[in-house]
């Protein structure tokens, strides 16, 4: 029965890496050098940890084999072996600080920009995104390049305003709310993240970012997508009973159709 046993815990963990090593269900391709980054630090800690798990179940196997028959006579107590525990928190502690670090700046760097306001640049695209129950509000700058004012008694979703623009001030008049996000390819765009409710989570798979949008605080991310297409927009937190329907869609043009693009829904205004 011991080598039964055994054999099933090889069989098993072989059974569970053989997706990983095939890469079964993988993860898209990324669209930005984030992106990249971010996948090789995945692999890195993927490697380590994979290593570790198949070790670990050769040994229980090995265990179970060699032990786990019947013997005469009682069993024998056993105590730790301190030198070994300490081995061994050591080295796991220096594997994920170790792993932690080295992520760090993959992880940081879409997250910590300097506040420059939400002013629209020449070489950068500023869009703000709002969670709702349950869809995604995003709003442009409009031609002068600033945001207009917000104002919470100016919500009114029944006449296209959502997020409560103050369409009577001057920065505000242009600017243009729309469903889903449309940028320009090989330009850094800056998503300013609100929530007009609960907490939301802002994720595209292919950009390789996710944020809650958290009420009352504002969340900012940085990218810059090197290949043209049409990714979706998940809310990955649950956030109430229409939670599975929430999603809209991000649209990587080129320059000159992103330029179309928003003069088309500057029209609507």
């Amino acid at each position: 029965m011991s080598v039964l046993v055994a054999l099933v815990i090889w069989a098993v963990a072989l059974l569970m890496a053989i997706p990983f090593f095939t890469q079964t269900w993988w993860l898209p391709e990324p669209i930005t050098d984030h992106g990249a980054a971010v996948d090789e630090q995945f692999m890195l800690t993927l490697v380590c940890t994979g290593v570790i798990f198949l070790l670990a179940q050769l040994a229980l196997g090995y265990a179970v084999f060699k032990f786990g028959r019947k013997r005469e006579g009682p069993a024998s107590s056993i105590h730790g072996n301190d030198r070994w525990e300490v081995f061994w928190t050591t080295g796991a502690a220096a594997l994920f600080i170790g792993l932690t670090l080295m992520g760090y700046s993959a992880w940081a760097e879409v997250r910590f920009i300097d506040a420059k306001g939400l002013e629209a640049s020449p070489d950068r695209t500023v869009v703000e995104v709002t969670g709702q129950q349950f869809v995604w509000n995003m709003r442009y700058p409009g031609a002068d390049g600033v945001f207009g004012p917000l104002d919470i008694n100016m919500i009114d979703d029944s006449i296209g305003n959502p997020v409560g623009v103050d369409r009577n001030h001057p920065d505000g008049a242009d600017d243009i709310l729309v469903p889903r996000m449309a940028v320009p390819v090989n330009k850094e765009v800056e998503v300013v993240l609100r929530s007009k409710d609960v907490i939301h989570n802002f994720s595209v798979r292919e950009l390789r970012i996710k944020l809650d949008t958290v009420p009352g605080i504002i969340g900012r991310l940085r990218f810059t997508p090197t290949k043209t297409g049409t990714y979706e927009i998940p809310c990955s937190e649950l956030c109430g009973l229409g939670h599975y329907k929430m999603r809209s869609y991000l649209d990587v043009m080129e320059e000159a159709d992103y330029q179309a693009w928003l003069q088309e829904q500057a029209s609507f205004l």
